[in-house]
């Protein structure tokens, strides 16, 4: 699976961390930056990753900043993009199957290592289950759509 990944200076330990278990896992990973610890803004490496996942330059996003809320809010404003936070596995599960969410963003300093990729990973084995979340997503887009 193509991922893209990205983060501010508060994600960049753990990023590098998530890339390189996502790289052993046999995924493409494409590094949307930041490239180091100085201070940066969130909202750019938000669009980046999302502009990626909407372009189809990849399949899925991760974002990382300090609670996982801002950069996520980032990724939210690019239209067609629907990104979730999560901090344990089971809403990055049902960001997936019932949101079909194509981000999800946590944060650098709210969960650990180890369940970052927990977190990861229920996110990637799940899939969107249609059904009646169809119906809520295609409300979630009206939305969107009505802003124009």
């Amino acid at each position: 699976m193509k991922i893209a990944i990205g983060s501010d200076h508060t994600g960049f330990y753990l990023k590098k961390e998530i890339r390189a278990y996502l790289e052993e896992q046999g995924h493409e990973v494409t590094d949307y930056g930041t490239d180091s610890p100085e201070r940066c803004d969130y909202p750019v490496f938000g669009e980046r990753v999302a502009m990626a996942v909407k372009a189809g330059e990849a399949d899925r996003g991760v974002l990382i900043c300090g609670t996982g809320v801002g950069i996520s809010l980032a990724a939210n404003k690019v239209k067609g993009i629907r990104a979730g936070v999560c901090s344990e596995p089971y809403t990055a599960r049902m960001t997936r199957q019932h949101n079909n969410s194509q981000i999800i963003a946590f944060g650098a300093r709210v969960v650990g290592i180890g369940m970052a990729k927990m977190i990861v990973d229920a996110f990637l084995e799940a899939e969107f289950e249609g059904g009646r979340h169809t119906d809520r997503t295609a409300l979630l887009t009206d939305i969107e759509n009505r802003q124009d």
